[in-house]
């Protein structure tokens, strides 16, 4: 908010206020004050106004900002029908875009790039019943967003760098989303606790993989067929030191766990891989299919056909260089 300063546009001249005309005669008061003590309150009022806008400034920077991104050119015209949307040029609002982001940066505050989805939009303002056409519509649902859905941190990083991060992070928040609720319609039929029994042995699934790849550089991938032909993928990045346990990034851990339970669950024929790299020797691969709910170890013949054959044509492909195809190693063998 922006604070204005009124200033005075009346004039005191030795004709008086206003041009009126007033005697010569008399020492002139408007060159020194009659009260000093007017001029001690003057300057003890500024430094008050002082002290109150830089505690504003202080609080401002402790209030979260949030910014809805529209990333490609088709959301984008879908916004365009609304006539209180201010932009008709793509490009140029993504230009305006960063330079909003710069500018928030340069206050001191945390600010959160949201991915705004017109259509998502559109059905957010008939539920709440407000009118689409407005920007207090659009802030509400860009904060909505930010609440439930995904977002990105704004650290500085040009566009071209945030767009890709926010939509894989997307894809990821959309794929938790639907293995959640894939693993909430098994109680029916499996019981009302099956959904939360399998979550829990596939977060004992993940942490006995990660204890059996040891130190290094992990990067794991859980891949389980869903209805209609869908899949779910889910990706998981860890470093393990020799010392000590790997520091797992906490949302990746519930999505690949989520979308682990619901193979699990389900006892549908996915399957895990992991990659492991450590400095000076060859990549390690490793692999297990899903077999009844239970994660089974692949042979090291079969893991080198998993990563030599085109899963398109069933042709054979050239093993990586530097990687060590391996067999998986036990996983739940104490959780029948």
């Amino acid at each position: 908010m922006r604070h204005g300063k009124q200033q005075a546009n009346t004039r005191t001249t030795t004709h008086g206020k206003d041009g009126a005309h007033r005697a010569p005669d008399g020492p002139d008061h408007t060159a020194a004050p009659t009260h000093p003590g007017r001029h001690d309150h003057a300057r003890g009022r500024g430094r008050a106004g002082g002290d109150r806008r830089a505690r504003h400034r202080a609080l401002r920077r402790d209030v979260p900002a949030v910014v809805g991104l529209l990333v490609d050119d088709e959301d984008f015209a879908a916004m365009r029908r609304y006539p209180t949307f201010a932009f008709d040029d793509h490009p140029d609002y993504l230009r305006h875009a960063e330079g909003l982001l710069k500018a928030l940066s340069t206050q001191g505050g945390h600010t959160t790039v949201a991915l705004f989805d017109p259509e998502e939009f559109a059905h957010y303002c008939r539920e709440a019943g407000l009118d689409p056409d407005s920007s207090a519509s659009r802030s509400r649902y860009t904060a909505e967003v930010a609440a439930t859905g995904a977002t990105v941190a704004y650290t500085g990083q040009p566009l071209d760098e945030l767009v890709p991060l926010l939509l894989n992070r997307a894809v990821r928040h959309a794929t938790w989303e639907y293995a959640t609720s894939l693993l909430a319609g098994t109680g029916p039929e499996r019981g009302d606790d099956a959904g939360r029994t399998a979550f829990e042995r596939a977060s004992r699934l993940l942490a006995e993989l990660l204890d059996g790849a040891g130190p290094g550089t992990h990067h794991l991938v859980c891949s389980v067929p869903a209805d209609q032909g869908e899949q779910l993928l889910a990706v998981l990045h860890t470093t393990r030191p020799d010392d000590g346990p790997g520091a797992l990034d906490s949302s990746e851990a519930a999505e690949f766990a989520t979308v682990l339970a619901v193979g699990v669950a389900l006892e549908s024929p996915g399957g895990v891989v992991l990659r492991t790299s450590l400095p000076g020797a060859p990549d390690r691969l490793h692999g297990w299919r899903l077999h009844a709910g239970r994660l089974v170890a692949l042979t090291e013949a079969e893991v080198f056909s998993a990563y030599c054959t085109d899963a398109d044509t069933g042709d054979p492909l050239s093993p990586e260089p530097g990687v060590e195809y391996r067999a998986g190693f036990d996983v739940g063998g104490s959780h029948p």
